[in-house]
Protein backbone atom coordinates (compact mmCIF):
# COMPACT_ATOMS: atom_id res chain seq x y z
CA UNK A 1 0.00 0.00 0.00
CA UNK A 2 2.75 2.36 0.75
CA UNK A 3 4.51 1.71 -2.24
CA UNK A 4 1.53 2.37 -4.00
CA UNK A 5 1.03 5.85 -2.08
CA UNK A 6 5.29 6.13 -3.34
CA UNK A 7 4.03 5.50 -6.84
CA UNK A 8 1.36 7.37 -6.98
CA UNK A 9 3.13 10.25 -5.20
CA UNK A 10 6.31 10.63 -7.78
CA UNK A 11 4.14 10.51 -10.80
CA UNK A 12 2.12 13.55 -9.53
CA UNK A 13 5.44 15.50 -8.43
CA UNK A 14 6.64 14.18 -12.31
CA UNK A 15 3.60 15.92 -13.86
CA UNK A 16 3.42 19.07 -11.70
CA UNK A 17 6.55 19.12 -13.20
CA UNK A 18 6.23 18.69 -16.79
CA UNK A 19 3.00 21.33 -16.13
CA UNK A 20 5.08 23.98 -14.92
CA UNK A 21 8.15 23.29 -17.77
CA UNK A 22 5.06 23.99 -19.60
CA UNK A 23 3.68 27.09 -18.23
CA UNK A 24 6.90 28.57 -17.73
CA UNK A 25 7.73 27.87 -21.72
CA UNK A 26 4.14 29.95 -22.60
CA UNK A 27 5.46 32.87 -20.47
CA UNK A 28 8.50 32.91 -22.21
CA UNK A 29 6.78 33.65 -25.48
CA UNK A 30 3.93 35.66 -23.97
CA UNK A 31 6.81 38.14 -22.55
CA UNK A 32 9.36 37.92 -25.22
CA UNK A 33 6.27 39.07 -27.83
CA UNK A 34 5.10 41.62 -25.71
CA UNK A 35 9.07 43.38 -25.23
CA UNK A 36 9.32 42.67 -29.32
CA UNK A 37 6.12 41.73 -30.97
CA UNK A 38 7.61 42.87 -34.53
CA UNK A 39 10.52 41.17 -34.08
CA UNK A 40 9.72 37.99 -31.99
CA UNK A 41 6.45 37.13 -33.16
CA UNK A 42 7.62 37.48 -37.56
CA UNK A 43 7.12 34.12 -39.52
CA UNK A 44 10.46 34.33 -40.56
CA UNK A 45 11.54 34.66 -37.22
CA UNK A 46 9.59 31.47 -35.78
CA UNK A 47 10.75 29.61 -38.59
CA UNK A 48 14.24 30.63 -37.78
CA UNK A 49 13.67 29.70 -33.93
CA UNK A 50 12.00 26.11 -35.64
CA UNK A 51 14.68 25.45 -37.41
CA UNK A 52 17.25 26.74 -34.39
CA UNK A 53 15.28 24.29 -32.20
CA UNK A 54 15.43 21.44 -34.68
CA UNK A 55 19.00 20.35 -34.59
CA UNK A 56 19.69 20.54 -30.98
CA UNK A 57 15.94 18.99 -30.20
CA UNK A 58 17.70 15.57 -32.83
CA UNK A 59 20.87 15.57 -30.16
CA UNK A 60 18.42 15.78 -27.18
CA UNK A 61 16.63 12.54 -28.52
CA UNK A 62 19.87 10.67 -28.49
CA UNK A 63 20.60 12.68 -24.76
CA UNK A 64 17.44 11.58 -23.67
CA UNK A 65 18.27 7.82 -23.47
CA UNK A 66 21.55 8.78 -22.13
CA UNK A 67 20.36 10.39 -19.20
CA UNK A 68 17.11 7.81 -18.89
CA UNK A 69 19.80 4.99 -18.81
CA UNK A 70 21.68 6.53 -16.07
CA UNK A 71 24.80 8.40 -18.79
CA UNK A 72 26.16 11.08 -19.85
CA UNK A 73 26.93 11.75 -23.46
CA UNK A 74 29.66 14.80 -23.61
CA UNK A 75 31.04 13.29 -27.10
CA UNK A 76 27.64 14.59 -29.05
CA UNK A 77 28.99 17.87 -30.29
CA UNK A 78 32.26 16.56 -31.26
CA UNK A 79 30.83 13.77 -33.11
CA UNK A 80 28.62 16.21 -34.79
CA UNK A 81 31.54 18.44 -36.56
CA UNK A 82 32.74 14.88 -37.62
CA UNK A 83 29.93 13.55 -39.20
CA UNK A 84 29.69 16.73 -40.88
CA UNK A 85 33.09 16.92 -42.13
CA UNK A 86 33.17 13.33 -43.78
CA UNK A 87 29.60 14.20 -45.04
CA UNK A 88 30.53 17.79 -46.94
CA UNK A 89 34.07 15.20 -48.13
CA UNK A 90 31.38 13.20 -49.88
CA UNK A 91 28.60 15.69 -51.01
CA UNK A 92 31.10 17.47 -54.04
CA UNK A 93 29.11 18.11 -56.71
CA UNK A 94 28.63 15.05 -59.42
CA UNK A 95 30.93 12.66 -57.21
CA UNK A 96 28.37 10.38 -54.97
CA UNK A 97 24.40 10.18 -54.50
CA UNK A 98 23.35 11.70 -51.67
CA UNK A 99 22.45 8.35 -50.05
CA UNK A 100 26.12 8.34 -49.61
CA UNK A 101 26.91 11.65 -47.32
CA UNK A 102 24.25 10.61 -45.47
CA UNK A 103 24.92 7.17 -44.90
CA UNK A 104 28.58 7.87 -44.18
CA UNK A 105 27.08 10.75 -41.20
CA UNK A 106 24.93 7.99 -39.52
CA UNK A 107 27.84 5.48 -39.47
CA UNK A 108 30.40 8.39 -38.30
CA UNK A 109 27.90 8.85 -35.35
CA UNK A 110 27.09 5.56 -34.86
CA UNK A 111 30.67 4.07 -34.55
CA UNK A 112 31.68 6.90 -32.03
CA UNK A 113 28.39 5.95 -29.65
CA UNK A 114 29.82 2.28 -30.15
CA UNK A 115 33.17 3.17 -28.73
CA UNK A 116 31.28 5.30 -25.79
CA UNK A 117 28.71 2.05 -25.64
CA UNK A 118 31.53 -0.32 -25.15
CA UNK A 119 33.51 1.89 -23.11
CA UNK A 120 31.19 2.48 -20.35
CA UNK A 121 29.79 -1.19 -20.83
CA UNK A 122 32.63 -3.74 -20.80
CA UNK A 123 35.08 -0.78 -19.88
CA UNK A 124 33.77 0.24 -17.00
CA UNK A 125 34.34 3.67 -17.44
CA UNK A 126 32.38 6.42 -16.04
CA UNK A 127 30.12 8.10 -18.77
CA UNK A 128 31.53 11.42 -18.09
CA UNK A 129 35.32 9.77 -18.49
CA UNK A 130 34.74 8.24 -21.35
CA UNK A 131 32.57 10.55 -23.31
CA UNK A 132 34.99 13.21 -22.67
CA UNK A 133 37.83 11.33 -23.97
CA UNK A 134 35.90 10.75 -26.70
CA UNK A 135 34.52 14.60 -27.04
CA UNK A 136 38.37 15.51 -27.13
CA UNK A 137 39.56 12.64 -29.47
CA UNK A 138 36.45 12.98 -32.16
CA UNK A 139 37.50 16.82 -32.28
CA UNK A 140 40.78 16.01 -32.95
CA UNK A 141 39.64 13.44 -35.89
CA UNK A 142 37.56 15.89 -37.60
CA UNK A 143 40.33 18.75 -37.42
CA UNK A 144 42.72 16.42 -39.22
CA UNK A 145 39.91 14.91 -41.45
CA UNK A 146 39.19 18.99 -42.62
CA UNK A 147 43.03 19.95 -42.67
CA UNK A 148 42.06 22.49 -40.00
CA UNK A 149 39.69 24.10 -42.69
CA UNK A 150 36.11 23.87 -43.30
CA UNK A 151 34.79 21.54 -45.99
CA UNK A 152 33.04 23.93 -49.04
CA UNK A 153 31.58 23.07 -52.20
CA UNK A 154 28.88 20.96 -51.27
CA UNK A 155 26.30 19.76 -53.97
CA UNK A 156 22.71 21.87 -54.40
CA UNK A 157 20.93 18.45 -53.72
CA UNK A 158 23.21 18.09 -50.44
CA UNK A 159 22.46 21.70 -49.36
CA UNK A 160 18.49 21.26 -49.74
CA UNK A 161 18.65 18.36 -47.19
CA UNK A 162 18.74 20.88 -44.24
CA UNK A 163 17.28 23.84 -46.11
CA UNK A 164 14.38 22.89 -48.47
CA UNK A 165 10.47 23.37 -47.46
CA UNK A 166 7.31 20.32 -47.70
CA UNK A 167 4.14 21.98 -48.03
CA UNK A 168 5.89 25.34 -46.28
CA UNK A 169 7.13 23.03 -43.61
CA UNK A 170 11.28 23.20 -43.10
CA UNK A 171 12.31 19.84 -43.92
CA UNK A 172 14.77 20.38 -40.20
CA UNK A 173 11.13 20.58 -38.16
CA UNK A 174 9.82 17.43 -40.18
CA UNK A 175 12.99 15.63 -39.25
CA UNK A 176 12.74 16.42 -36.15
CA UNK A 177 9.19 15.41 -35.64
CA UNK A 178 10.25 11.72 -37.03
CA UNK A 179 12.84 11.32 -34.37
CA UNK A 180 10.38 12.56 -31.58
CA UNK A 181 7.94 10.48 -32.71
CA UNK A 182 10.47 7.12 -32.99
CA UNK A 183 11.75 8.39 -29.56
CA UNK A 184 8.45 8.50 -27.84
CA UNK A 185 7.17 4.87 -29.74
CA UNK A 186 10.16 3.71 -28.29
CA UNK A 187 10.05 4.92 -24.77
CA UNK A 188 6.41 4.33 -24.19
CA UNK A 189 5.51 1.71 -26.51
CA UNK A 190 8.32 -1.15 -26.35
CA UNK A 191 10.33 -3.27 -24.23
CA UNK A 192 13.67 -1.74 -24.88
CA UNK A 193 11.97 1.71 -23.53
CA UNK A 194 11.18 0.19 -20.24
CA UNK A 195 14.41 -1.37 -19.95
CA UNK A 196 15.84 1.82 -20.25
CA UNK A 197 13.85 2.98 -17.65
CA UNK A 198 14.78 -0.33 -15.39
CA UNK A 199 18.19 0.34 -15.86
CA UNK A 200 18.90 4.10 -14.96
CA UNK A 201 15.87 3.96 -11.70
CA UNK A 202 17.63 0.44 -10.48
CA UNK A 203 20.71 -0.96 -12.48
CA UNK A 204 20.91 -3.75 -9.88
CA UNK A 205 17.56 -4.50 -10.00
CA UNK A 206 17.77 -4.63 -13.85
CA UNK A 207 20.71 -7.40 -13.94
CA UNK A 208 18.78 -9.40 -11.55
CA UNK A 209 15.53 -9.36 -13.90
CA UNK A 210 17.06 -10.74 -16.54
CA UNK A 211 18.08 -7.57 -18.28
CA UNK A 212 21.33 -7.72 -20.46
CA UNK A 213 22.68 -4.35 -18.97
CA UNK A 214 25.96 -3.82 -20.99
CA UNK A 215 23.91 -4.88 -24.23
CA UNK A 216 21.56 -2.52 -23.48
CA UNK A 217 24.29 0.55 -22.53
CA UNK A 218 25.62 0.02 -25.87
CA UNK A 219 22.70 0.21 -27.85
CA UNK A 220 21.74 3.61 -26.02
CA UNK A 221 25.01 4.91 -26.51
CA UNK A 222 24.83 3.94 -30.28
CA UNK A 223 21.51 5.66 -30.42
CA UNK A 224 22.86 8.29 -29.20
CA UNK A 225 25.45 8.52 -31.86
CA UNK A 226 23.62 7.96 -34.87
CA UNK A 227 21.54 10.89 -34.37
CA UNK A 228 24.31 13.27 -33.38
CA UNK A 229 25.83 11.84 -37.16
CA UNK A 230 22.86 13.14 -38.41
CA UNK A 231 22.02 16.54 -36.32
CA UNK A 232 26.00 16.83 -38.21
CA UNK A 233 25.00 16.29 -41.64
CA UNK A 234 22.36 18.53 -40.97
CA UNK A 235 24.27 21.12 -39.60
CA UNK A 236 26.87 20.66 -42.60
CA UNK A 237 24.00 21.19 -44.66
CA UNK A 238 22.56 23.94 -43.15
CA UNK A 239 25.93 25.83 -43.43
CA UNK A 240 26.90 24.80 -46.51
CA UNK A 241 29.92 23.69 -45.18
CA UNK A 242 31.53 20.77 -42.79
CA UNK A 243 33.19 22.98 -40.20
CA UNK A 244 35.77 21.10 -37.44
CA UNK A 245 35.00 23.49 -35.31
CA UNK A 246 31.34 22.90 -35.39
CA UNK A 247 29.19 21.50 -33.18
CA UNK A 248 31.46 23.29 -29.80
CA UNK A 249 28.99 23.61 -26.84
CA UNK A 250 26.15 20.92 -28.71
CA UNK A 251 26.54 19.02 -25.91
CA UNK A 252 25.59 21.91 -23.57
CA UNK A 253 22.74 22.99 -25.18
CA UNK A 254 21.44 18.85 -25.71
CA UNK A 255 21.95 18.18 -21.85
CA UNK A 256 19.94 21.02 -21.05
CA UNK A 257 16.83 20.51 -22.82
CA UNK A 258 17.01 17.50 -21.71
CA UNK A 259 17.09 18.34 -18.04
CA UNK A 260 14.95 21.43 -18.57
CA UNK A 261 12.37 19.05 -19.83
CA UNK A 262 12.46 17.29 -16.55
CA UNK A 263 14.13 13.53 -17.48
CA UNK A 264 15.64 13.02 -14.23
CA UNK A 265 19.88 13.55 -14.03
CA UNK A 266 19.59 10.52 -11.47
CA UNK A 267 18.24 8.23 -14.23
CA UNK A 268 15.22 6.38 -14.99
CA UNK A 269 12.69 9.22 -14.58
CA UNK A 270 11.14 11.56 -17.43
CA UNK A 271 8.46 12.07 -19.89
CA UNK A 272 9.44 12.38 -23.88
CA UNK A 273 7.44 15.08 -24.42
CA UNK A 274 9.15 17.20 -22.00
CA UNK A 275 12.89 17.01 -23.81
CA UNK A 276 10.86 18.34 -26.60
CA UNK A 277 9.87 21.32 -24.64
CA UNK A 278 13.15 21.84 -23.35
CA UNK A 279 14.68 21.90 -26.79
CA UNK A 280 12.10 24.67 -27.73
CA UNK A 281 12.69 26.51 -24.75
CA UNK A 282 16.02 26.43 -25.53
CA UNK A 283 15.67 27.94 -29.00
CA UNK A 284 13.19 30.12 -27.82
CA UNK A 285 15.33 31.83 -25.07
CA UNK A 286 18.45 32.10 -27.53
CA UNK A 287 16.28 33.80 -30.40
CA UNK A 288 14.72 36.39 -27.83
CA UNK A 289 18.00 36.89 -26.02
CA UNK A 290 19.62 37.94 -29.50
CA UNK A 291 16.64 39.92 -30.51
CA UNK A 292 16.79 41.96 -27.12
CA UNK A 293 20.36 42.77 -27.68
CA UNK A 294 21.86 40.82 -25.10
CA UNK A 295 25.84 39.68 -25.34
CA UNK A 296 26.21 36.00 -26.35
CA UNK A 297 28.63 36.06 -23.01
CA UNK A 298 25.75 37.03 -20.69
CA UNK A 299 23.24 34.53 -22.97
CA UNK A 300 25.95 31.45 -21.23
CA UNK A 301 25.44 32.36 -17.96
CA UNK A 302 21.71 32.63 -18.51
CA UNK A 303 21.94 29.34 -19.90
CA UNK A 304 24.14 27.74 -17.28
CA UNK A 305 21.90 29.19 -14.39
CA UNK A 306 18.71 27.75 -16.27
CA UNK A 307 20.80 24.15 -16.13
CA UNK A 308 21.61 24.28 -12.25
CA UNK A 309 18.22 25.66 -11.39
CA UNK A 310 16.67 22.77 -13.55
CA UNK A 311 19.29 20.24 -11.61
CA UNK A 312 18.52 22.06 -8.13
CA UNK A 313 14.49 21.53 -9.19
CA UNK A 314 15.10 18.00 -9.61
CA UNK A 315 17.24 17.11 -6.57
CA UNK A 316 14.54 19.04 -4.78
CA UNK A 317 11.65 16.90 -5.88
CA UNK A 318 13.42 13.48 -5.28
CA UNK A 319 14.20 14.68 -1.65
CA UNK A 320 10.42 15.14 -0.72
CA UNK A 321 9.49 11.96 -2.67
CA UNK A 322 12.20 9.80 -0.53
Amino acid sequence: MSDRLDNGKGKLGGNIRELGILIAFIMIIIFLMALSPDAFAKPSNLINIVKQASINGILACGMMFVIISGGIDLSVGSTAALAGVMAAHFSHPGEYALIVPILIALAVGALVGLVNGVGVAYGEIPPFIITLGTMTAVRGVSLIASGGAPVFNVSKPFEYVASGFLFGIPLLAIYFAIFVIISAFILTQTVFGRRVYMIGGNEVAAKVSGIHVKKMKILVYTFAGTLAGFAGMLLASRTVSGSPTAGSGYELDAIAAVIIGGISMAGGAGKWYGTVIGALMIAVIGNGLDILGVSSHYQLIIKGAIIVFAVLIDIKSKSKND
